[in-house]
């Protein structure tokens, strides 16, 4: 049995049609509630992999990843138990459709972001500027 270490998740924040995808979360903990697209990630995948896949499963849109935003890793950020996550910049192609565990999938404008779950909104926050840049261009 190996050591016991905090579980390995990504973030991402996707830009589309100017505006940021969130998904309503289908799933415990914080059902209901809005929050990034993201996930664990799977042993033997790259976090950037994950973000691609965890990104398409749950808003049927293929993500272009612009930037790395940050590593999160209060441990507290997930009541089920210690996550770090990765959480990544990008911008999403095709069409929205949400999937796996969203419930919905829904646009916001960055100066209308609702609650969301986990730290969710810390990252939006610390992400404005590059958010705003890229948004400016778009």
């Amino acid at each position: 049995m190996g050591p016991d270490t905090p579980k390995l998740t990504v973030d991402a924040v996707i830009l589309y049609n100017g505006r940021i995808v969130l998904i309503q979360r289908k799933n415990p903990p914080f059902q209901g509630k809005f929050a990034l697209p993201g996930g664990f990630v799977d042993i033997g995948e790259t976090v950037e992999a994950a973000v691609v896949r965890e990104a398409l499963e749950e808003t049927g849109l293929s993500i272009e990843i612009v930037k790395l935003l940050g590593v999160y890793s209060d441990p507290s950020r997930d009541p089920r138990g210690h996550t770090v996550s990765v959480a990544y910049l990008s911008i999403g192609h095709g069409d929205l459709e949400a999937g796996s565990d969203a419930k919905n999938v829904h646009l916001f404008d960055i100066s209308s972001i609702p609650e969301m779950a986990f730290d969710h909104n810390k990252i939006l926050e610390q992400s404005r500027g590059e958010i705003d840049g890229i948004l400016s261009k778009m």
